[in-house]
């Protein structure tokens, strides 16, 4: 069976401006601002939620399947999936459109100028999940607003378990939008920042949210992830990294350890771990795609971690 993954495909195109904003900027004169910073420094990724969940659902040896639309320039995306044997079934070229596409200018106290264009990301409501087969369980992640709130909706129709995942989608919808979500879906993740915005823009608290859903998850960057279910809150620490390179795309990488364990039917202490797991090695490496652990990998960082787990706990404990 299949993990469907709606959401966004992108490039995102990454400058690098050798000096600071605030040395170029006029606070007295952002009512009529026109600059130019000259960035000797750039590479282009593959991004977006669905590009980057699949890609490390891929590296655990899933079975994602990404639904998107993407315009007429993905080629290099194209053979870039191809290569790492990705299923491309239900990607849709919409005609006289571009890919979603990111441009972000970060300067040496890693500030960020971003400007998005949706391009075909827009057009997600395209897509059916009804046209899709052999799926037990999905992801909607942030993508066009129409095709959310439909593949959604089917989702919940087809009896299929998701993953609710606003994201960077949040200001998109109000309180009561995000509740219609909220009751359509299985799992709910969010991370400590979309959780406070989620709490303001609904009313209700994360104890009150965690009831609607069969867990609620929220990562906390560096100090780990809370997970929300059975009554109970489990406490999953993060994962040491190698090296600290680049945040993009962790939460999609910790996302994808999270639906492997549960199309695997693992217990939620056990399903946090192999996200922190994911989110620790994708960090390491710059972009969200260009890391390439073996599965065997995987499984021996996910082991040490948890041995670490383990020696920490004794100590604390033989300390009190």
């Amino acid at each position: 069976m299949h993990t469907l993954i709606c959401g966004s495909l992108a490039f995102d195109t990454i400058m690098v401006f050798k000096d600071q904003f605030k040395n170029h900027i006029l606070p007295d004169q952002i009512h009529k601002l026109s600059v130019a910073f000259y960035v000797p420094e750039m590479r282009r990724e593959f991004g977006g939620t669905a590009g980057n969940i699949a890609y490390n659902l891929q590296l655990l040896e899933g079975k994602p399947l990404i639904m998107a639309t993407v315009g007429e320039d993905f080629s290099s995306y194209t053979a870039w999936l191809n290569s790492n044997k990705l299923n491309i079934a239900h990607i849709k070229t919409i005609p006289n459109s571009f890919t979603a596409q990111a441009f972000i200018t970060t300067d040496l106290d890693d500030n960020q100028i971003t400007a998005f264009h949706p391009g075909a990301m827009i057009e997600s409501h395209q897509n059916s999940v009804k046209d899709t087969k052999d799926v037990s369980l999905a992801v909607i992640a942030p993508d066009g607003r129409e095709g959310m709130f439909l593949h959604a909706q089917e989702c919940f129709e087809a009896d299929i378990a998701f993953l609710f995942d606003p994201g960077q989608g949040l200001p998109m919808f109000n309180g009561e939008e995000l509740l219609q979500f909220i009751d359509m879906a299985t799992y709910l993740a969010v991370n400590d920042y979309e959780a406070q915005v989620l709490q303001d823009k609904t009313g209700l608290s994360l104890d009150e949210l965690a009831k609607k859903v069969t867990a609620l998850i929220v990562t906390l960057g560096a100090n780990g992830s809370h997970i929300y279910a059975d009554g109970q809150r489990f406490d999953v620490p993060c994962v040491e990294a190698n090296d600290v390179v680049d945040p993009t795309g962790c939460g999609d990488a910790y996302r994808a350890g999270l639906l492997y364990g549960i199309a695997s039917g693992w217990d939620w202490q056990t399903c946090g771990r192999l996200a922190s797991t994911m989110g620790a090695i994708k960090i390491a490496s710059r972009g969200g795609q260009n890391h390439k652990p073996t599965r065997a990998e995987i499984e021996y960082i996910y082991s040490q971690a948890l041995v670490n787990e383990v020696a920490i706990a004794e100590k604390l404990a033989n300390t009190i």
